[in-house]
């Protein structure tokens, strides 16, 4: 079609004078990348509308066929039998005109004092406010921990205009940063920053809050400093008020970058103290209450606005809340407290209060229906147990009512990601999982075949932690806790086994760059001689064994106008600025990101019960493309596959039969793959997952622990390196290939 299009629309063709050489002459024809037409018809003068519902229709055939992809986390089970409602918006509340707003309201929101007089004097005004004020975190760690991070921005958008009238009291909404920006690229197939523009038309008068992972910025490693800078710019632009900041192992370099990026994009700064341990049991060790009072004066003499107290796990107890939150109050009177916790245990609510009555200023909720267990409490049992107390939040339980029951029945849709666990659990305090993580885990335990053994991957996290040094627990360095709980569990590793064979151990990349300080220095230093022996061999790619201070000050700038270039030639439709900063954050997850764009479309237009549930023969699902275009598709049937997996998926759309051809992804080879037998040059596969690359080729001569080959699975890499030295006599794998554990990738001789 687009070749069509550039027929209609050249000038000779226009004029009548073309002759049966005209495509022979013109070559150009040919070239459709990036093509506009000058149609009336808008459906036809955009590259990305053309076929744009004919792509739509291939996702949903697909989908029918194959279902997700296991990566995706889903419950095969529950993707076929989770109800499918049709969720309405959630009814907005009137101010005037529906019940009158509790005591301690403030009408038309925060934000308008916010954007006038800046976030020094929104501080003071929080400080100075008689009552608590609350963040909901419905929109970001809520789903997180629930629900893998799983959750679409139209079912976000949906809430919008209800959660601005209902929230309107709140401090900030959390609705952005953390693992939310490479999920919605990764697994959902959508922009990041779209979601982020289109809530904030949504909701215009509550701030919007975002968590910053210091020199991290939402990745998982380091980057040169002036992508953090000018991330934090653009997500100033778009829509941020509030920057969370935190680094993952408290190291103030790493964090001081953040808080200089936000502070330079005007944003309100918001520095976190990760906790971790037991401020009120000595034996806990080294994070005692002088520790984290020690880094609450450091924080302030940075110039923050606010200082967060980010207890990742619920490590937080209702005495120890109410004993740092009054000490940091009693060291720094006038600085704004936030308290964030997780309710796995069950206290979190208790804590929250605690920390109140002691002197906090902010603390952290989730809507009803998105609370508990992993997530946060409750915002409406923390309205009822204030109302009308000097603690008075300023919502009302009532007021919540239509949110809570949107959320509910939105929630059914992604009963896929549930982790199945359906009360709190004490045993955090031993395991110290984060509750944003735990979904995350168990979904990655599943997929590395471990699924089975969760009760022991979480006795192994407890193991690991204390193996990498006792470390606070938040992305990334909970990444490397559970990386190595997760090869531990699968090669049956006690911490003395792995201390002895940590020299010959094929290492997830993340525990290898953790001991080269690749996320930083952790507090009181690296233990020995576990990093010793995990270096050996194993150096940087300068050469230097591991970095000295802060990774990110050695790094070359990123050279944006050089990657823009390169990126409107691969992507012409690519958003400039926000593209730019999305490829260079997430290079890989952004080109597989159009690359489904470009096969299936934008499938943010279907809505989530098609989305995420298979259609089954006679369903129907209707969806708009954009206003006052609608369309009706069912599916009619899905003929067996012919010999080489081929398919025929008969759909209708709005009434007209389709033929949309699919690969029945089923109809595979069932010649197994060789094993790696017992010699020590057989090497095999340490866990199911897919070659990324392959290092070696057959005849090569090897050092022993050179890399052979990287293997990838649910975001975690790890390099397979040669046990001992010798020739590569049998390669057996490429990039591309999946293995199952034990399975043989090289054999040297």
């Amino acid at each position: 079609i687009p070749f069509l299009l550039n027929v209609l629309t050249h000038p000779e063709f226009k004029a009548g004078v073309v002759t049966t050489g005209f495509i022979d002459e013109h070559p150009e024809l040919l070239q459709v990348t990036g093509k506009n037409w000058d149609f009336a018809n808008v459906h036809q003068a955009d590259q990305e509308k053309v076929m744009q519902v004919e792509k739509l229709l291939r996702y949903l055939a697909n989908l029918a066929v194959n279902g997700h992809p296991k990566e995706l986390g889903a419950n095969p089970a529950r993707l076929r039998t989770a109800p499918q409602p049709q969720v309405k918006p959630p009814r907005v509340l009137i101010p005037g005109k529906d019940d009158a707003p509790s005591a301690g309201r403030r009408l038309g929101g925060w934000r308008s004092l916010l954007l006038a007089e800046g976030p020094a004097a929104y501080a003071k005004a929080v400080r100075e406010h008689k009552g608590l004020l609350v963040m909901d975190t419905t929109w970001r760690d809520a789903h997180q921990s629930l629900l893998a991070t799983r959750m679409r921005t139209a079912d976000l958008v949906k809430a919008g205009a209800a959660t601005n009238a209902a929230l309107s009291n709140a401090f900030s909404l959390e609705m952005w940063g953390g693992a939310t920006f490479d999920v919605a690229m990764r697994f959902l197939h959508e922009c990041p920053w779209q979601r982020l523009e289109r809530l904030r038309e949504e909701v215009p008068d509550v701030p919007f809050q975002m968590l910053l992972r210091g020199a991290n910025a939402v990745g998982y490693t380091n980057y040169p400093d002036n992508l953090v800078y000018r991330f934090c710019k653009q997500a100033a632009a778009s829509g941020i008020d509030v920057f969370r900041v935190f680094d993952s192992l408290n190291y103030l370099e790493n964090l001081k970058l953040g808080i200089e990026a936000a502070g330079e994009a005007g944003g309100f700064v918001e520095a976190a103290i990760c906790y971790t341990g037991d401020i009120t049991d000595p034996s806990k060790g080294k994070y005692t209450l002088d520790y984290y009072l020690e880094y609450a004066r450091q924080l302030a003499q940075l110039g923050v606005h606010s200082i967060a107290i980010k207890d990742m796990a619920g490590l937080l107890k209702p005495r120890a809340a109410a004993l740092l939150v009054g000490a940091i109050r009693k060291e720094l009177p006038d600085m704004l407290i936030h308290v964030h916790s997780h309710d796995t245990a069950g206290n979190s609510l208790a804590s929250m209060l605690s920390a109140a009555e002691a002197g906090a200023d902010v603390v952290d909720v989730a809507i009803d229906s998105m609370s508990g267990i992993t997530s946060q409490p409750s915002l409406g049992a923390l309205a009822a147990a204030t109302a009308g107390s000097e603690l008075d939040i300023g919502v009302r339980p009532q007021d919540l009512e239509p949110l809570n029951s949107y959320w509910e029945q939105v929630r059914s849709l992604y009963a896929p990601f549930e982790s199945g666990q359906l009360s709190g659990s004490s045993d955090v305090y031993r395991n110290e999982i984060p509750g944003g993580q735990y979904t995350n885990l168990l979904f990655q335990a599943s997929q590395l075949g471990l699924g089975d053994q969760w009760v022991e991957v979480k006795r192994k996290y407890a193991q690991a932690n204390l193996l990498l040094g006792d470390i606070p627990k938040v992305t990334p360095s909970s990444k490397v806790v559970g990386d190595l709980a997760q090869l531990m569990v699968a090669q049956k590793l006690e911490p003395d086994q792995l201390i002895e064979q940590a020299e010959s151990l094929a290492f997830p990349d993340s525990v290898v760059s953790y001991f080269q300080g690749g996320i930083g220095l952790p507090p009181g230093g690296f233990p020995e001689p576990l990093r010793s022996k995990v270096l050996k061999g194993r150096s940087l790619e300068d050469g230097r064994a591991a970095y000295d201070g802060r990774p990110g000050a050695t790094m070359k700038p990123y050279d944006f106008d050089k990657e823009l270039g390169l990126l409107q030639a691969s992507y012409p439709s690519n958003k400039g600025e926000r593209d730019a900063l999305s490829y260079a954050l997430y290079p890989q997850v952004f080109r597989d990101w159009q690359e489904h764009r470009a096969v299936y479309g934008e499938v943010e237009a279907l809505p989530t019960e098609a989305f995420l549930h298979p259609m089954a023969v006679g369903d129907e699902v209707e969806f708009a493309t954009e206003p006052g275009r609608s369309w009706i598709v069912k599916l009619v049937s899905v003929p067996k596959p012919d010999e080489n997996g081929q398919t025929q998926v008969i759909m209708e759309l709005n009434g007209e039969r389709w033929f949309v051809p699919v690969t029945d992804n089923s109809v595979q080879s069932a010649t197994a793959r060789e094993k790696a037998g017992g010699s020590p040059g057989s090497v095999g596969s340490p866990m199911p997952g897919v070659v990324v690359d392959v290092k070696v080729k057959p005849g090569d001569t090897i050092r022993e622990g050179e890399p052979l080959v990287v293997l990838s699975a649910m975001k975690m890499e790890t390099v397979v390196a040669a046990p001992v030295a010798g020739r590569v006599a049998q390669l057996t794998v490429a990039s591309g290939d999946d293995v199952q554990a034990g399975d043989l990738l090289v054999e040297l001789q």
